[in-house]
Order: C-alpha cells, then sequence, then structure tokens
C-alpha cells in the first residue's frame, strides 16, 4: 500500500489486520469501524483524504472538534486511542512515515469509583429467582455465577456445559483475547448449577428451533443461547420487583472483587481471578474498600 492511500483503505487495511492478529472481539472492532470512519468524514471536509497527509495539527484539531461537541471524555478518548492504532499499524506497514499520533492529548479520564453491592444485597439479589421454574433455575444459576466468581457477563453467556466441573467446584471461563482461566465458584453457585442442569436446562433446550445449541450452558426462551443483553434485563427485572436502585451485572463482579478483599484476600489473587492483565485495574477495588472503611470510621467514631 502507498504513502498516498485514502484514509477509508488505510482504516479497511487496519481492521483487517485487527481481526486477524489481534483477536479482538466483534464490539471493539465495530467501535474502531465507526470512529475511524467518522474521522476520515471530518479530514476529508477539512481537504485530507490521504493518509499520509494526517499531521499532528489536524488531529489536534480533530480533538478540539470533538470536544466542542461535548462528547464525554471518555468518548473522545476511545475514539483518540482508535486512530492511534490505525496510524501506529500504518507506520509500522510503511503506509505513513511516522505516526503522527504517537503523542496525542486527550482528556484526561476520572475513573469513577465502580458501584458495589453489600454483602447481604448481593446475597439476596441472588436468592430471589424461583427455583421451581425453567427460567427461574436459569437466573439463579446465572446471578450465582456472576457473584460466586466474579465473571464478565459476556464471559457467563459463553461458558458451554463442558466448562463447568462440578466436582471441582470451578470453571473454565474465556476471557479478553481469548485467554482461558480456571476459576473456583460457591457452595450456593453450585447447588444453582446442579438444578438448572437436573431438568431446567433441559426444558429449555427443548423449545430450540434447528439446529439446536448443546453446548451452551445458559439459554434463553427460545433454547438458544443467552445474550448479554437478557442477562441485563433479568438482573434489572428482580432488583426492580425488590425496590432496589438498578445496577447492570457488572456489579455483581464488582462486589465479588470488593468482598475478598475486604475480607483479606491478596490482590494479586484477585487480579487472577478477574482475568486483569494489569495489577493497576484491580487496584481500583481497594480504593473501594478505603472508601468503605472512610464511610464505616465516620459514622461510628465519636469526633469523626
Amino acid at each position: 500500500m502507498r504513502p498516498a492511500a485514502a484514509i477509508g483503505a488505510v482504516a479497511d487495511a487496519f481492521l483487517r489486520a485487527a481481526r486477524a492478529e489481534r483477536d479482538l472481539s466483534p464490539n471493539t472492532l465495530a467501535a474502531y469501524r465507526v470512529d475511524l470512519d467518522q474521522f476520515a468524514r471530518w479530514a476529508a471536509r477539512a481537504g485530507v483524504a490521504s493518509a499520509g497527509d494526517v499531521d499532528r495539527r489536524l488531529l489536534r484539531r480533530y480533538v478540539a472538534y470533538l470536544g466542542e461537541r461535548r462528547l464525554a471524555r471518555r468518548t473522545i478518548a476511545r475514539k483518540a486511542s482508535a486512530l492511534r492504532s490505525m496510524l501506529s499499524w500504518a507506520a509500522l506497514h510503511g503506509v505513513v512515515d511516522a505516526s503522527p499520533a504517537a503523542d496525542l492529548p486527550v482528556p484526561r479520564l476520572d475513573r469513577p469509583l465502580p458501584k458495589v453491592l453489600r454483602a447481604d444485597t448481593a446475597a439476596a439479589l441472588c436468592e430471589l429467582p424461583p427455583a421451581d421454574d425453567p427460567c427461574g433455575a436459569r437466573d439463579r444459576a446465572m446471578l450465582e455465577l456472576l457473584y460466586g466468581s466474579g465473571v464478565r457477563v459476556g464471559e457467563l453467556c459463553a461458558l458451554d456445559v463442558d466448562d463447568v466441573d462440578l466436582r471441582a467446584a470451578a470453571l473454565v471461563v474465556t476471557g479478553k483475547g481469548r485467554k482461558q482461566r480456571r476459576v473456583p465458584t460457591t457452595a450456593p453457585a453450585l447447588r444453582a448449577l446442579r438444578t438448572y442442569l437436573a431438568g431446567a436446562r433441559g426444558s429449555l433446550l427443548a423449545r430450540a428451533p434447528c439446529p439446536p445449541e448443546p453446548a451452551a450452558l445458559f439459554l434463553n426462551l427460545r433454547g438458544r443461547r443467552i445474550g448479554a443483553r437478557t442477562v441485563r434485563a433479568v438482573m434489572a427485572k428482580y432488583l426492580a420487583g425488590e425496590g432496589l436502585a438498578p445496577v447492570g451485572p457488572h456489579a455483581l463482579r464488582h462486589s465479588f472483587a470488593t468482598h475478598l478483599l475486604d475480607n483479606g484476600a491478596d490482590l494479586r489473587v484477585v487480579q487472577e481471578l478477574l482475568g486483569h492483565e494489569s495489577l493497576s485495574t484491580t487496584q481500583i477495588y481497594t480504593h473501594v474498600s478505603t472508601e468503605r472503611l472512610r464511610a464505616v470510621y465516620e459514622q461510628s467514631h465519636p469526633r469523626a
């Protein structure tokens, strides 16, 4: 590809390479596509069509334009990250001489503390679904695994029956980058899984059109592999029924990590259980625990 290649053509080649070499998720690739197409259209209006003509000044103008549109700082940072990735790839493959986005300034992100449920609230939520009907048994098993093993909702949906080792009380979870990790789970989660597998899952599987999905662990009302949107709707239903504040499934993962640290778990063990690449990602839960300690202190100490 020559340096005069159009921005859109470079974006296409970069995304093909990212799909083949980096094993990015479909959602990440779709987000990159939207962000890069948006930049290509904006650059064309500014009179720049070639990737070789993209310079640092143009990129700074683009970031300023995104800020003028009052986009969230996190959104601007994501769009800048997509550009950095594409232009770094283009420089590596000789499409441009050097990446003009290497030190592109972007808004600093405030990292909000994760939402964490109290231990008794998380336990009560897991016990809300009725175990005497197929959907209720499924919902209880899903909630117990989200809280008992700290899996992401996407990881939960991707579980197959063969990924569950009931005898060892463990799951084989496929995380980001298709990296697998083995995580333990709780006794309540095991009981819920056994109940679900004993009959409820078969009832849901019987509703499947051809071809069925016999490998999938959790099934929707059509007997197919359940999706993340359905899991979120399930959790919202039970929270609303109890008059509790709405939170997503990730709050159970946050609660899993925070409650482990509150009870003395080692930070690196929690990192491994969560499947975090970097320890700094896990360290946010130490801040949550500190905030909780501070709140208890201020409520309890007579001179606080």
